[in-house]
């Protein structure tokens, strides 16, 4: 009913019995990825002062009436507030005449009706329940979430996730049920605004236009330097994006985050620059292509691969966490997003370097 449009409802809506009909008004109040969504009112029900027997009768009533799962059974009072918890196998080995209230579990982890999906789906995770009762901030409990509808969470939030680290905006459908001119929109849009953002690469050669001119080699590796900025940004932004979507990391952990990223930028970098420098002597001697300030040349570009790879790590791993601190998708910081924005900095970085190494020589 959710998915269909606003004017086919009351039709879906009359089809159904009154009892399934009151569900399911009850159910459209809450927002599709909320816990209140998510949730069935269809759970088994006791009250604390039963005695075993009489709850195990009442509760084959109940199944027979279709309740979502026996597994876990919630005792509530006579205003529906949440006492605690049994599990039907505690039903089956208690002694009949034991009451309820005395084989219950108080220790109860319940999620509030406006809980995100994902916040569920992390709690599932780390309690590995079968379901988790869903309460209103008075305690009332209102339903119950259920695993195997986590499961599809999961799934929809995975699918989201990695469709938008891709640089584009998450489909609403499956690939093939996506209509030509949605995949146009979703695709087109981000790949528009990387590419204006993209041009800024070009202004920036433009700037450095006359450094290029004196020292063409410096030409030969700017696609080196970039893509090895942008291929660092994009693994520090997937790892942060994962990393907060389970819940490793939080907003509140940006310095451990930038420290640890800083150092990870400088060892990538350095290895990066040992290779670098490597490639250059050995082709030199090789084929005597760089000039006889080959290991100058070495040396801007090993000094610019540091420092090109420990910006890319460190902006790919604040994006995120910028994003999410102002209430968006942190997913949003995609790879393609970091790449285009390390490009432009790392040509900075790259010429700027090179003017200080080759001035007096090539510049």
């Amino acid at each position: 009913v959710q998915a269909a449009p606003e004017e086919d409802r009351a039709t879906l809506l009359g089809a159904l019995d009154d009892i399934t009909r009151t569900e399911v008004v009850a159910l459209l109040a809450y927002a599709e990825d909320d816990a209140g969504g998510l949730m069935t009112s269809r759970y088994g029900r006791l009250r604390p002062d039963m005695s075993v027997d009489e709850a195990i009768s009442y509760l084959r009533r109940q199944t027979r009436e279709g309740v979502e799962t026996v597994y876990y059974v919630y005792v509530l009072d006579a205003d529906q507030r949440l006492l605690g918890v049994v599990s039907f196998r505690d039903l089956l080995t208690a002694p009949p005449d034991k009451r309820v209230r005395e084989i219950m579990r108080t220790d109860v982890v319940t999620v509030p009706e406006e809980m995100d999906q994902e916040a569920v789906s992390r709690l599932f995770a780390e309690h590995d329940f079968l379901a988790i009762p869903v309460v209103d901030r008075h305690g009332r409990m209102k339903g119950i979430v259920t695993v195997d509808d986590i499961v599809d969470v999961v799934q929809e939030e995975a699918t989201e996730d990695i469709q938008k680290l891709g640089g584009m905006q998450a489909l609403d459908a499956p690939y093939f049920e996506t209509s030509f001119r949605t995949m146009l929109r979703k695709r087109g849009g981000w790949l528009a605004f990387l590419f204006l953002g993209e041009m800024f690469t070009a202004s920036a050669m433009a700037y450095f236009e006359d450094e290029i001119a004196r020292a063409v080699v410096l030409a030969l590796f700017v696609p080196l330097i970039i893509s090895s900025g942008g291929n660092s940004g994009s693994q520090a932004s997937t790892l942060v994006v994962r990393a907060l979507s389970l819940g490793e990391v939080g907003v509140r952990d940006w310095f451990h985050v930038i420290r640890r990223e800083l150092l990870s930028g400088l060892a990538l970098g350095l290895l990066l620059a040992a290779i670098g420098f490597t490639r250059v002597v050995v082709w030199e001697h090789a084929f005597g292509i760089y000039g006889p300030h080959y290991l100058l040349v070495a040396l801007t570009v090993g000094a610019s691969l540091v420092g090109v790879v420990m910006f890319g790590t460190v902006v790919g791993s604040m994006l995120p966490l910028v994003f999410s601190r102002l209430g968006f998708d942190p997913a949003s910081a995609s790879a393609p997003f970091i790449a285009t924005l390390v490009d432009v900095t790392g040509l900075v970085i790259y010429f700027s370097i090179a003017s200080v190494i080759l001035s007096g020589t090539l510049l």
